[in-house]
């Protein structure tokens, strides 16, 4: 494993032994996954809202040489 980030309930992991990113966007139950492709997976919770994604093979599927995480402060309106 060599990169991980954690923000609020945001958590990505990048295995390098798998080549496989990991995206938790909440610590929301998991209640169903789908497959968008052979190599990409995400899941939802029981609101349909994503909770995590998965991306194998991820240096082919994605731009993966480098990773940046940039968070903008809300700005009151």
């Amino acid at each position: 494993m060599i990169e991980t980030l954690k923000y609020n309930a945001m958590k990505i992991t990048y295995f390098e032994d798998t080549d496989t990113l990991l995206i938790y966007f909440s610590d929301n139950d998991i209640v169903e996954t789908k497959e968008i492709n052979e190599n990409t997976i995400i899941e939802l919770d029981k609101n349909g809202k994503v909770v995590a994604m998965t991306i194998e093979h991820a240096k082919t599927q994605t731009e993966l040489s480098s990773f940046s995480f940039n968070q903008i402060p809300k700005v009151a309106v």
